[in-house]
């Protein structure tokens, strides 16, 4: 546990060394809860944003739509729009090979970058850029590794957004995604999905500066052990000039008889 937490502290830490080199990414699409369709969810949008500079790029269909010039029929060319819009973002990803991304459990195929490599060979696409795995790290996982697992409760980006006084502005939850995209709300999906990547930085930004206000009790924040209160002691100067005169004190209180029998 000590160093699930100490490399997480670690791992945070390195993205805030340059974070010009860091990418806060998320998407939105189809739901891929309750589905009978086999054909993997459609991606709506997808935004990446600077974590040094703010600076935000989206990939959305409503978007390629608008510049064909379709946007009032964009059922109809569904699958060319999606496709557009996946090599305009692999492209991105091939000009940053060198960033480390930050992202909110996309981990796997049904959800994450395997999940949006998969969706661009679907549509007939191809393309040699790829995030490296090595290059990903989990802002989910790595607040439970640092804070408990009780930190916040369950769904944690809404509750940890109110205890830090976040606002929901333009954010949908996944359920909300879910039904914006039956009602073709493209508009709404690229906005939440914009907003999405913002809230994950401020995360980001407040757990590096111990500011992130969580349920999670002091020991829990520092590491849940005492092998971490120790290496807290050496690390914070006054702690451990406390802890030193404490022990002088002590250790002289205990002699003390001693010395006075000397002195008489």
């Amino acid at each position: 546990m000590y160093k699930r937490w100490k490399r997480a502290k670690q791992h945070l830490n390195e993205f805030f060394q340059a974070p010009e080199h860091v990418v806060v990414i998320h998407y939105s699409c189809e739901s891929f809860y309750d589905r009978d369709n086999p054909r993997s969810p459609r991606v709506t949008s997808i935004a990446i944003r600077n974590l040094d500079s703010g600076q935000t790029k989206s990939f959305s269909i409503h978007l390629v739509a608008e510049r064909r010039r379709v946007l009032d029929s964009i059922d109809e060319h569904y699958d060319s729009l999606e496709l557009e819009m996946l090599d305009e973002f692999f492209q991105a990803v091939g000009a940053r090979q060198h960033c480390k991304w930050l992202h909110w459990n996309m981990r796997d195929a049904n959800y994450g970058f395997e999940a949006l490599e998969n969706r661009l060979r679907a549509l007939g696409g191809q393309s040699s850029a790829r995030v490296p795995e090595e290059r990903r790290m989990d802002l989910s996982r790595l607040l439970v590794a640092i804070y408990g697992v009780g930190y916040t409760s369950h769904p944690r980006i809404e509750n940890l957004m109110q205890q830090n006084s976040i606002t929901a502005m333009d954010f949908l939850t996944g359920k909300q995604e879910a039904n914006a995209f039956e009602n073709k709300q493209f508009l709404k999906l690229h906005q939440s999905t914009l907003r999405k990547v913002d809230i994950f930085a401020n995360f980001a930004e407040r757990a590096n500066a111990g500011r992130l206000r969580t349920q999670s009790s002091w020991w829990e924040i520092n590491g849940r052990s005492v092998k971490a209160l120790g290496e807290l002691l050496r690390e914070h100067w006054l702690i451990g000039s406390i802890v030193v005169v404490v022990g002088l004190v002590t250790t002289v209180a205990r002699a003390w008889p001693t010395l006075a029998a000397v002195i008489k």
